[in-house]
């Protein structure tokens, strides 16, 4: 038995993951545990919950793999603040120090890490690598191209390579300061959003807006070429030399400062939105059709932080460059720890590998998973009414509710792994109801209104709702509703308010379908999802509609529920109808008062 841990940590979404003998047995962010949102410190809680859940001890590790080159990184800083003496010396003496005390010794705080129990090798890998295994080991391809994009890891920002067994080699790159992911970073920090989490709320916005700003990106921002390639002015840009992404210049060239994040959204903000957000397509299938010439290969594997845009990927497999498309769905830092321990076992230790005709991953559902014991001993302490059903009787309990327009929490089976809830820690819906998306957006997730909701749809009827054949199981590729889904908008409509059009009734499950008249689509199988796939063919067998409303079990500013409590908490300070929790189902009439949770809803304010 060969055990692997890979390790991200110190950039941005600290993550551990489990391998033995190339299986992968537990992925999760140190998020989940720590409550911190995007944590990036050592994954300590990870670490521990993966051996609780495995059985295994620190001990039993006989590898260690880190998804980072942190020398490199630092030959980079060094660099560009040379580059840009004497501009950059208050980025530079803001970032050593961090280098000097973290980054620059990760061998020492993974010893630390490990309580200095771990004796065995540490292999360091570098940032694209990890990005690109994390893609293309788990693929259920033999041989596939593999794409990577993201801000920056070490000096690469993008990465095209090929994957054949178990070998993988990168051929080609793209350097910094030259980055999609930056580029859109920079209109994230533009338009009010925070960076390296806001970049999915400007994608979101995107469909309300005109890319009539375009031209003047592709013509100041971004040169794009026909291989492409692409080189960015760096006048417009102030993340190589500052503390921020933008320049004066920028500012100038589209008119104006940043918008503050309090401030409200304008249609201007909603344009740029629209505008970047055409440009990083044009970008991304650029780079898929390299990737094609390049490999020649049949198919398609992604990751990197650029690889979550799923309006992009959507319009990349509409391409059909390639016969299939997996895109990893831990696809940022946090999936550099599946990718380090799974190169460390093929790579480096040179084991075989045999791709399988669904890939390695499991649904991701590799976290963590607890008893229907330990469930109701915490419901009990709690004194919270529930009634327990078992398997075969839970699916037609949920799916009524679901028909009854109750707002469901689900926690079941095992954690999902990345940012995408899939149907473990998920919060469930009727996307037929016109007024679903509102009310779950302002009185259960806090957020902001135009925020869109994804549909998961039954793999066998997803050509019923959406125009799209390739199956979409990590919610990572949009899709047109289909066109006999549609319902028709009336010009004076369509000229209305940017967002008053959220509250137009488009389709036959308006709920799911944005502006556009597309939607993030997540399709399932009994086999890769288990219990959510029989509740939502429970809830077509009550309706007739073979889709639901999947959004992740949170609300805003915190991370997607990782234990009991924090699902019953997050019950209990939001307006849902009923949690299930394993196979224990509560109803809000039902619960008592919970100190401080109406307080809690009256402090957030409806957008």
């Amino acid at each position: 038995m060969t055990l692997v841990l890979g390790i991200s940590a110190f950039y941005h979404d600290s993550a551990a993951c489990l391998v033995q003998d190339g299986k992968i047995l537990f992925a999760a962010q140190e998020e989940r545990f720590s409550r911190i949102k995007h944590d990036r410190n050592f994954p300590v809680r990870a670490i521990g919950a993966a051996l609780e859940h495995t059985g295994l001890r620190l001990n039993d590790i006989q590898h260690v793999a880190y998804y980072d080159k942190p020398l490199l990184t630092l030959d980079r800083l060094i660099e560009t603040w040379l580059a840009f003496v004497p501009f950059g010396w208050r980025f530079f003496v803001t970032a050593l120090p961090a280098w000097l005390n973290e980054k620059l010794f990760i061998a020492r705080e993974i010893d630390k890490g490990l309580r200095d129990t771990y004796e065995g090798p540490q292999y360091f890998l570098r940032h694209h690598q990890s990005h690109a295994a994390s893609a293309f080991y788990p693929s259920p391809y033999q041989e596939a191209a593999v794409l990577t994009m993201d801000g920056v890891g070490e000096w690469s920002t993008t990465t095209i390579g090929i994957g054949q067994g178990s070998r993988l080699t990168l051929r080609d790159e793209i350097r910094f300061p030259h980055s999609l992911g930056l580029l859109y970073s920079a209109f994230t920090y533009y338009t009010g959003f925070k960076v390296n989490s806001g970049e999915y709320k400007m994608m979101g916005l995107a469909p309300y807006g005109q890319p009539v700003y375009a031209e003047r990106i592709r013509k100041h921002l971004i040169d794009l070429k026909p291989d492409g390639s692409f080189w960015m002015d760096m006048r417009y840009f102030n993340y190589c030399q500052g503390l921020t992404m933008t320049s004066a210049a920028f500012h100038d060239l589209f008119e104006g400062d940043p918008r503050s994040s309090e401030a409200p959204l304008t249609k201007r903000d909603m344009d740029l939105a629209a505008s970047i957000q055409q440009v990083c397509e044009e970008v991304m299938v650029a780079l898929a059709r390299r990737a094609k010439q390049l490999t020649g290969a049949d198919y398609l594997c992604m990751a990197g932080g650029c690889a979550l845009n799923c309006v992009a990927n959507g319009l990349i497999e509409k391409e059909k460059l390639f016969k299939g498309l997996f895109i990893q769905p831990a696809a940022g830092d946090a999936g550099g720890s599946l990718g380090a321990a799974l190169f460390t076992w093929h790579e480096i230790l040179g084991e075989a590998r045999q791709a399988s005709p669904i890939d390695s991953l499991r649904g991701s559902y590799l976290g963590t998973q607890f008893t229907n014991d330990r469930i109701e001993t915490f419901l009990r302490a709690a004194h919270a009414p529930y009634f327990r059903m078992d398997d075969a009787q839970l699916p037609e309990r949920v799916g009524r509710l679901i028909a009854e327009q109750r707002v469901v929490g689900f926690f079941y089976g095992r954690m999902e792994f990345g940012p995408r809830a899939l149907g473990a820690r998920s919060i469930l819906g009727d996307p037929r109801n016109p007024k679903m998306q509102s009310l779950m957006n302002l009185r259960i997730k806090f957020r902001e209104s135009f925020r869109p909701f994804a549909p998961a749809a039954l793999a066998e009827r997803q050509g019923d709702y959406f125009e799209m054949d390739a199956e979409s199981p990590y919610m990572l590729l949009v899709a047109p509703v289909a066109k006999s889904q549609r319902k028709s908008v009336t010009p004076e409509a369509e000229d209305a308010d940017p967002l008053s059009r959220l509250h137009q009734d488009r389709s036959e499950i308006p709920a799911v379908t944005h502006v556009d008249y597309t939607a993030r689509l997540q399709t399932l199988t009994q086999e890769r999802n288990g219990m959510f796939y029989s509740v939502v063919k429970a809830f077509e067998a009550l309706t007739g509609c073979a889709v639901v409303i999947n959004t992740s079990f949170n609300i805003r500013g915190e991370p997607i529920v990782q234990a009991p409590e924090e699902a019953y908490r997050c019950f209990m300070y939001t307006d849902m109808d009923a949690l299930v929790l394993q196979n224990c189902v509560l109803l809000k009439e039902e619960q008592p008062v919970l100190a401080g949770a109406l307080d809690y809803r009256k402090s957030f304010k409806a957008d």
